[in-house]
């Protein structure tokens, strides 16, 4: 039977800093795939090269042989099922975790940043001040919510359940948390197996 994983000799080295788990078909829950999406969108809400930012970590990550171009990213990102362009088919392993490497390797670089966040976040909640009173903090949350109202279907249930700006900037600051979270002693290994909570065999 043929294997969804690329074969061992071309997989690269970084990959193995995850660990391998017990997965079913070896591809991805659709959880798995809809979290790594809402992380790099996450990362694209803070740092305005986008994209471009994703595929320069992976070059440098020597990850380009599965990460090759912008066209390769979009088709890995819309495999998350709450994407308007829902590519019906699943990450693989090496897939996912080339994903995850990337998007905790560029968070480890927005560390500052994203701790300077969530401390604006806590002292503006401390005085009960809107957000809209720390630019780069507003910035941020509408740059999040652009970018998931316009790539996200509506229609998803799971998608109209953020049907304000303060459900979405509640899930744009647990995303920041979780982003801290992955720039952490052994985060990103973590992270990567709270994606299969309840998944592994």
């Amino acid at each position: 039977m043929q294997s969804n994983e690329l074969p061992a000799q071309s997989t690269p080295l970084i990959l193995d800093s995850l660990p391998s788990l017990s997965i079913p078909d070896n591809s991805c829950p659709r959880r798995a795939m809809t979290q790594i999406d809402l992380m790099l969108l996450a990362i694209e809400a803070l740092d305005l090269s986008g994209s471009e930012a994703i595929l320069l970590m992976a070059h440098e990550l020597e990850l380009q042989g599965i990460i090759k171009n912008r066209v390769v990213l979009w088709r890995l990102r819309s495999t998350n099922p709450l994407r308007r362009n829902h590519q019906r088919r699943s990450l693989t392993i090496a897939e996912a975790k080339a994903l995850v490497v990337v998007g905790c390797y560029l968070a480890r670089r927005l560390t500052v940043l994203i701790r300077q966040l969530l401390l604006a976040y806590q002292q503006l909640s401390d005085k009960q001040l809107s957000m809209e009173h720390h630019f780069r903090l507003q910035e941020y949350l509408e740059r999040f919510r652009a970018h998931f109202r316009s790539r996200m279907n509506p229609r998803r249930a799971a998608v109209a359940a953020y049907n304000s700006d303060e459900k979405l900037n509640e899930l744009a600051l647990k995303l920041l948390t979780q982003l801290l979270f992955c720039t952490g002693t052994y985060g990103m290994q973590r992270f990567w197996i709270s994606l299969f909570d309840g998944e592994v065999a």
